[in-house]
């Protein structure tokens, strides 16, 4: 108590100090004074109130129990007296026996009484209910079956207590009664039928489905109360429990399996479209029918039914057993696809189970899957290996019939920027998309396996178009006149190559959301990049097939005394490139630079062939003009085929050689020999010699002595960017004015 008023003080204290804080509030302190003894006021009435309403509770609990002990007291002397009564009459009981025999016999009579009309009118009755049921008044010939069942169960029973041992009896009132069963049987047949012909008969007469489930539910009730009574008595009447309610939902389940398995119209052999006509006449069917239990057939049925979920259950367990009976049959890729799209995305879209109008009643994510993992894995692995072989032989079918176009005699046409092409990597591209546009359907990691696998099958048919290729160019080789367009054709190879590497990015951007890249991305890469190296070289083997002619008349003394050869190569060149600026790009421009080392690596080589060999200053200055010049025409040519890019170091060197011809004092030729080796180090001893026996005045210990003197001053080759001597080779010859210690030097220089 103490420490309870030591905090009140310090709460106080406190609560005063923060009033206090200022001057200005000192002249509030009667007001706040006022003000708390208001509050104290009015917490003292509360507590006051508070605890009178305690009291008066208390006060009023001591008042009911004390009446609460007057009445167990009194209660508890009725139980006395009450015991003192049964004492005294317990041998008054025994002597009522006959009472209680009279009483069962009477019973018995007057049930008979009751029945009796019913008993004498059995025949009638049942007629009437025969027709009746015939006449589809179910409800009325209910009405009398139970009256009919009542009098039998009635008669049965009380003979049962009477003698349940007396068969004869029974089997006698069972006889009477005997064509009451039968009733019961036919009115139950109608009945399975209006619930088979549900669908229609909720749609046409929704009163039929009702009388129905009505003379079910009443069955149930008698059921049950037959056994609540055999669980009392032993007795259960004959046809008990009849359960009609359960065999009315074995009739709806069957209903619905004979309505999902009654949905195929067609045949595989009649349609080959079977298993998508199939499909949709189950999700139409399906829909159609929950939509109607929804809205119709649910009104028909008591609530505790549960009737829209247990038919959502049927129509899925029944639509289940369907596809996986359809799963089990020997299905083609399409069909397969067909399938798995429809289970595995159309089943639970809108279109079907998750429809606006169904998913208010149920979630369709609840039930199990239609198919089983398992299954859906075997199958996709089946249409993987169908489609394997399938896209092998479409592969190959478009890769003859692009074959047989290249035979034509007609151009190949060209794309909107004039490139010529062929159709084959539209069509081969259509083929995988299409593909590709299935597996979608079915899901993300199938779609990307397929991809995988139509790039695996892409490696594998690139490289039979690249021996294709080889073999179309060896064909024209047999005869140069044949194919009339093989030069075009060729470069419709070429460019197919670069549509080929677009087609296969915008797949994969498209279709597969890794950026890694497949495994086939680099074997795919290089196939490409190797047929259409392979064409351009075809392509180039072809023109200097024209200019071997020309390449032979070079350096010869026809063409010191005076030839075309030169302005022959570039008018057949730029013509051919005429028609090479159909080739795309990178190729196009690959393929000039090739030609331009190729035209001068032909003619450095018919200089170290040593066709000529000059006999004066006046020819080796005339042949050196003459070179000179004809590097300025190559110059001229190469530049205007590249569009002015710089073409003058491979033309430089057919110059830089005709220097080392031109140069008049030969005590000066080490020099020009040494900025020829300084330009080009790939040159090779066997060139240099070539080149001094060319000009024809070089003395046996000039040669000694310039291979000597570079094979000391030897230049550092770091690498360069197109070596032109590098695949130029010299002719074995005898060279008589080499010595051999000056060969032994040479084989030193330059390697």
């Amino acid at each position: 108590m103490e420490e309870t008023n030591r905090e009140a003080v310090a709460t106080a204290v406190q609560r005063v100090a923060g009033m206090l804080q200022r001057s200005d509030q000192l002249d509030k302190v009667e007001q706040y004074r006022r003000r708390e003894a208001r509050k104290k006021a009015s917490v003292e009435a509360r507590l006051k109130a508070a605890i009178q309403s305690q009291l008066d509770g208390v006060r009023t609990g001591l008042s009911q129990l004390h009446n609460a002990l007057g009445d167990v007291k009194d209660i508890q002397n009725s139980l006395a007296d009450v015991s003192k009564d049964w004492r005294q009459s317990i041998n008054t009981i025994e002597n009522l026996k006959d009472v209680k025999d009279a009483v069962v016999q009477h019973s018995q009579l007057a049930s008979a009484v009751e029945n009796l009309k019913n008993i004498f009118s059995v025949p009638e009755i049942v007629a009437d209910t025969q027709v009746l049921i015939e006449q589809a008044e179910l409800l009325e010939a209910h009405r009398k079956l139970m009256d009919l069942e009542c009098s039998r169960d009635d008669l049965m029973y009380e003979q049962y207590r009477m003698d349940s041992k007396n068969t004869h009896d029974m089997n006698l009132i069972r006889n009477y009664f005997g064509e009451v069963q039968g009733l019961s049987d036919d009115l139950a047949k109608q009945l399975w039928m209006v619930l088979q012909r549900a669908m229609g008969t909720v749609r046409r007469d929704p009163t039929m489905l009702v009388s129905v489930v009505r003379i079910i539910e009443r069955e149930e009730k008698i059921d049950r109360r037959m056994l609540d009574r055999k669980k009392q008595t032993g007795f259960i009447p004959p046809g008990r429990p009849k359960s009609w309610k359960e065999k009315m939902f074995e009739v709806l389940e069957g209903t619905v399996t004979t309505r999902i398995e009654g949905s195929q119209s067609v045949t595989r052999e009649a349609d080959k479209m079977w298993m998508v006509r199939l499909l949709e006449i189950t999700r139409k069917y399906v829909l159609d029918d929950l939509i109607v239990v929804k809205n119709l057939m649910v009104q028909c049925f008591p609530p505790h039914y549960n009737t829209f979920d247990r038919f959502f259950k049927l129509y899925h367990n029944a639509v289940s057993m369907r596809v996986q009976e359809l799963a089990a049959e020997d299905l083609e890729a399409n069909e397969i696809v067909s399938l798995l799209t429809w289970v595995l995305n159309t089943y639970k879209s809108e279109e079907m189970m998750g429809h606006p109008e169904l998913l208010t009643e149920y979630d369709i994510n609840l039930m199990d899957p239609l198919l089983p993992q398992e299954v859906v894995d075997e199958l996709l692995s089946k249409y993987l290996q169908t489609f394997t072989s399938n896209i092998t032989g479409w592969l190959r079918k478009a890769l003859e019939t692009d074959k047989k176009d290249w035979f034509k005699e007609t151009e190949p046409e060209a794309d909107q920027d004039g490139y010529y092409q062929t159709t084959l990597p539209a069509i081969v591209f259509q083929m995988f998309e299409q593909n590709l546009q299935v597996a979608a359907q079915i899901n993300e990691t199938f779609k990307e396996q397929v991809l995988k696998l139509c790039l695996k099958q892409m490696n594998s048919f690139l490289v039979r178009y690249r021996e294709e290729a080889i073999a179309y160019k060896e064909d024209h080789l047999r005869d140069r006149q044949l194919p009339q367009c093989y030069v075009q054709y060729m470069i419709a190879i070429i460019n197919n190559c670069h549509t080929f590497k677009e087609s296969i990015n915008s797949l994969k951007k498209k279709y597969f959301k890794s950026t890694e890249p497949t495994q086939n991305d680099a074997a795919i890469e290089k196939t490409l990049n190797d047929v259409a190296k392979d064409g351009c070289q075809f392509l180039l083997d072809e023109v200097f097939l024209d200019l071997e002619h020309h390449l032979n008349e070079l350096l010869t003394r026809k063409w010191l005394t005076g030839t075309h050869a030169v302005d022959t190569i570039c008018v057949t060149v730029e013509d051919y490139f005429n028609d090479f600026a159909k080739i795309k790009k990178p190729f196009n421009t690959e393929m000039t630079s090739e030609a331009h080392r190729r035209v001068v690596v032909e003619y450095i080589k018919a200089v170290m062939q040593k066709r000529i060999t000059f006999k004066n200053a006046d020819e080796r200055r005339e042949g050196a003009d003459r070179m000179i010049k004809e590097a300025e025409q190559f110059k001229f040519l190469f530049r205007k085929l590249t569009a002015g890019e710089e073409t003058d170091r491979l033309c430089d060197a057919i110059a830089a050689i005709a220097e080392v011809f031109k140069l008049t004092d030969p005590t000066l030729l080490y020099l020009e020999v040494s900025t020829l080796v300084s330009k080009y180090p790939d040159i090779r001893e066997e060139h240099i010699v070539a080149l001094l026996a060319m000009r024809g005045d070089a003395s046996r210990d000039m040669k000694q002595m310039i291979m000597e003197t570079l094979n000391q001053n030897k230049p550092t080759y770091s690498g360069i960017t197109q070596p032109i001597f590098k695949d130029i080779t010299v002719p074995t010859v005898t060279m008589t004015s080499m010595s051999s210690s000056m060969a032994a030097t040479a084989n030193k220089l330059l390697k």
